[in-house]
């Protein structure tokens, strides 16, 4: 949205209405003594043709790397038209709609996200979203913690990504939630239903069913709801939103579907960017609407017949008790969602397919080409989406440093988190790469680990 400053007769005019002489006056209560004398670090000013350039200077020290990083977010082709819109002033600006009389554009489309996360996880409601995927996730809990009542304890896998599991700890450990960590098959990369069939269920909520789990395998998603189920437990389904366009839906999950839908809407056409922002999204069974956290936004008529939106639920702390809130966090994603709307309502079902579509061929291609190389196999023997583990017979931490002086961003080390993997490697193809890119990365690959092999570190230091 394009600034446009104040004019100097503006200024003056609002200062003559107040009734002070200069804008410096409207801070007199702040002590001389505390006020800031100057900013002699600042620069001084430059012209429009040098911060162009400066800024561009600056830019140019990140690089361009060619992106084989998921592990919960990813990089997809997002059409220009989506921040095209997203960017105008009716929605750039539009955060938060308190007077819903006055935001109905703003609502419509909230409304409008909130069908097509339904339509898209097969559940019956959709709230306007939450902070990011993890914090969902963590709601999710809660949600099922006060469903159940008494039940104190939730089964989440290890499966799920490490950062999930530990903002879920730290959100819910201080209110008496106990999270059991469920282990996996080091040779599917999954959570077997035998493992989880194991277990107890005395004052337990809820299972968490990843689909697909951090390591890119897909869970037996029916198995683990209908056990869930059959031992009185709410079933979350974590999944990613791309391959629901392609995988069965979390509502169809088994005989009763999943209770519970969360997950990180990054991935809806939102850009990469050093962190975020990003946009949790949930979903769930009409019955436990009650439980859901966040807003939700309605379509009604008025006294005239006229369709209109409004907020119907939305029990967060900036409108009942602290402690009668659903939530205490208290921030949606308005603009990102507005980006996923738009995104969605582009694409469509069958342009949402071809992504997945693509982005599971990708990955296909790109550990076939991989586990070709002396010293990389392919570790898990299960289907997969988009992303997928190599062991590799070298340090990982090594393999991705020299990679990076390629221009490659080749994966996460999963060794920190799950060294019984060994020397594992989580790689990631979405619908951006090309063969070209999954080639390139190939060669350097197999070349960083020839040349290591033939002149190993350990040589190194002996020889210095």
């Amino acid at each position: 949205m394009p600034f446009i400053p104040h004019t100097e007769s503006e200024v003056r005019a609002m200062l003559n209405v107040i009734g002070v002489d200069a804008i410096a006056d409207l801070f007199d209560e702040v002590p001389e003594a505390i006020r800031a004398q100057s900013l002699s670090f600042v620069p001084s000013g430059v012209n429009e043709m040098e911060i162009g350039r400066l800024m561009t200077e600056r830019a140019n020290k990140d690089g361009l790397y060619v992106n084989f990083i998921g592990g919960g977010v990813s990089e997809h082709h997002i059409p220009a038209v989506v921040w095209e819109l997203t960017t105008r002033g009716e929605f750039y600006s539009a955060y938060t709609p308190y007077q819903a009389e006055a935001s109905q554009g703003t609502l419509q489309l909230l409304y409008e996200f909130q069908s097509m996360m339904a339509s898209l996880t097969n559940l019956e409601v959709s709230n306007a979203s939450l902070y990011d995927g993890a914090s969902a996730l963590a709601e999710a809990v809660l949600a099922a913690v006060r469903a159940k009542k008494k039940a104190t304890k939730v089964l989440i896998p290890t499966t799920i990504a490490p950062v999930y599991r530990q903002v879920v700890d730290t959100i819910v450990k201080n209110q008496g939630i106990e999270l059991v960590e469920l282990s996996f098959s080091e040779v599917d990369g999954h959570t077997p239903i035998d493992i989880v069939s194991q277990l107890t269920t005395d004052d337990v909520a809820a299972l968490v069913v990843p689909q697909p789990n951090y390591f890119g395998v897909l869970e037996d998603v029916d198995a683990l709801t209908n056990w869930a189920h059959d031992h009185g437990l709410l079933v979350i389904g974590l999944v990613n939103p791309i391959a629901m366009a392609l995988l069965k839906p979390p509502g169809l999950w088994g005989e009763q579907g999943a209770d519970i839908a969360v997950g990180e809407g990054q991935p809806l056409g939102v850009p990469l960017a050093s962190g975020g922002p990003y946009f949790g999204f949930m979903c769930c069974k009409q019955k436990l609407i009650r439980q859901m956290p966040g807003r939700i936004v309605g379509r009604t008529v008025d006294t005239e017949g006229k369709p209109g939106f409004t907020l119907t639920l939305q029990a967060r702390e900036q409108h009942i008790r602290r402690s009668k809130a659903t939530s205490n966090i208290c921030t949606n994603q308005g603009l990102m969602v507005t980006a996923a709307t738009i995104y969605m309502a582009l694409l469509g079902p069958d342009g949402l397919h071809r992504v997945a579509a693509n982005c599971h061929a990708n990955t296909r291609h790109l550990l076939t080409s991989l586990a070709k190389i002396e010293g990389v196999e392919k570790l898990f023997d299960r289907p997969f989406f988009h992303e997928g583990v190599l062991r590799l017979t070298q340090d990982p931490a090594a393999i991705l440093k020299a990679l990076e002086a390629q221009g490659i961003v080749g994966g996460i080390d999963l060794s920190p988190h799950y060294p019984q993997l060994g020397n594992a490697l989580l790689v990631c193809a979405t619908e951006t790469r090309t063969d070209s890119d999954i080639g390139n990365y190939a060669t350097h690959l197999e070349r960083i680990m020839s040349r290591r092999r033939l002149d190993p570190p350990c040589a190194q230091k002996v020889a210095g």
